[in-house]
């Protein structure tokens, strides 16, 4: 099902760069992700998550008084090849003429798109994946936002997570980027913090095809489990392969970027030996209700990223209906204004209603898939985690972790 939808992707791009004349009063917003790259398995049911919100708006009265409709436009950052992000960047902002993006999903994707097209043309950004502290820091102009939590956090979750299994000594290896570098630094704070300790800490270059020296240094540490902070579909599942093989490790553990049904097929044994964080949320009405509609739309509610997917173009069209036209700072301004978390519940599948509260010049609350969204300071959100393996043949959660 995977490849079907990235190819149907990447022609759904390629016909929207042909239509431009047809939708010409639309409002377009893009949907930016890597579609091909590391993280090619995941990537696709994100875009289809945030895309299916826009076709809930056309189907449910459009934007303003006129019922003006949105145009999605969608595009491949390739998650690792910053140029190839800036340049995705360039064609929605410049070419395109976004008002919003939904994306990156990579943090240096993000940081590309954002410090090359969406800042200096103002348009508002918000990630559904890009975890990385480095997002945080970015001097943004309060036009860069995410709904999932930095890896400054997730990488405490990850330390509690494996210090719970009584494992006392790890090494790690993160992919050399904005990503891996982040969420290793974090971990590896946490996990000393907790009286653990990091045998090893190593960067390693995404796409080699041998990693075998690297493993085998990080293995004579005398590590009992070996920590991969990478992708699922690049570096991470190499090195779990040749892990195995080479006997070097045999309890492996994993962010979020290394969360891929995927694994079962590339890496033959890889079930049962490796734990994951996953971001993910408690059971509350917003998460039902956006099961119901990605059920009715035929789409997974719980892959990887894809409920913050959702919940950011959710965010986005209400921002949209909020500035009330097409303004780029409008619609800009207009996002920290539908997540103060106060007024009246809109859930997931709710449009229409949504639509109404806004032109009545009342509060909307928006309790998401992944709860009610309100961004700090530096728009970031807080969040939860579900420990995660491989098992039957799929990803399968086991429940949310907890902070000792």
């Amino acid at each position: 099902m995977l490849p079907s939808i990235k190819t149907a992707l990447i022609a759904g791009a390629a016909i929207a760069a042909l239509s431009q004349v047809a939708f010409a009063d639309d409002v377009k917003v893009a949907l930016i992700g890597g579609i091909t790259g590391p993280i090619e398995s995941l990537a696709p049911p994100i875009i289809a998550g945030g895309k299916y919100v826009f076709q809930e708006v056309n189907e449910q009265g459009g934007f303003w008084k006129d019922g003006t409709k949105v145009q999605t436009v969608v595009l491949d950052d390739t998650c690792s090849d910053a140029t190839k992000a800036a340049d995705a960047g360039d064609r929605a902002v410049n070419v395109d003429k976004v008002v919003a993006i939904n994306g990156g999903q990579c943090s240096g994707a993000t940081i590309a798109i954002a410090n090359n097209a969406a800042i200096p043309g103002g348009v508002v950004m918000i990630s559904p994946a890009s975890t990385s502290p480095a997002v945080t820091a970015l001097a943004d102009k309060d036009l860069v936002f995410r709904t999932v939590t930095s890896d400054a956090y997730q990488g405490e979750v990850l330390a509690h997570l494996i210090i719970s299994k009584n494992i006392k000594k790890v090494a790690v290896t993160y992919v050399n980027n904005d990503y891996g570098k982040g969420f290793a630094d974090s971990f590896d704070k946490a996990f000393k913090d907790l009286g653990g300790t990091v045998t090893a800490s190593q960067a390693h270059e995404d796409g080699k095809a041998d990693y075998r020296a690297e493993i085998g240094n990080l293995s004579a540490t005398g590590a009992d489990a070996l920590v991969v902070l990478a992708y699922a579909d690049g570096s991470g599942q190499t090195i779990l392969r040749q892990a195995l093989e080479g006997g070097d490790f045999s309890t492996f553990f994993g962010g979020d970027g290394m969360v891929a049904a995927s694994l079962i097929k590339n890496v033959p044994g890889i079930e049962g030996k490796i734990t994951f964080t996953k971001p993910s949320t408690p059971s509350t009405e917003g998460r039902k209700a956006y099961e119901d509609v990605m059920k009715k739309a035929g789409l997974n509610a719980d892959g990887t990223f894809v409920a913050n997917s959702y919940d950011a173009s959710f965010i986005i069209a209400m921002a949209i209906e909020k500035a009330g036209s097409a303004d780029r700072a409008k619609i800009a301004k207009a996002v920290r204004e539908v997540t103060t978390g106060e007024g009246e519940t809109v859930l997931p599948g709710e449009w229409k209603k949504a639509k109404e509260i806004i032109d009545s010049g009342k509060a909307v609350k928006y309790e998401g898939a992944t709860g009610v969204i309100t961004f700090d300071k530096n728009g970031d959100v807080p969040g939860v985690y579900h420990e995660t393996v491989l098992a039957d043949g799929g990803v399968k959660d086991l429940g949310l972790i907890k902070m000792q």
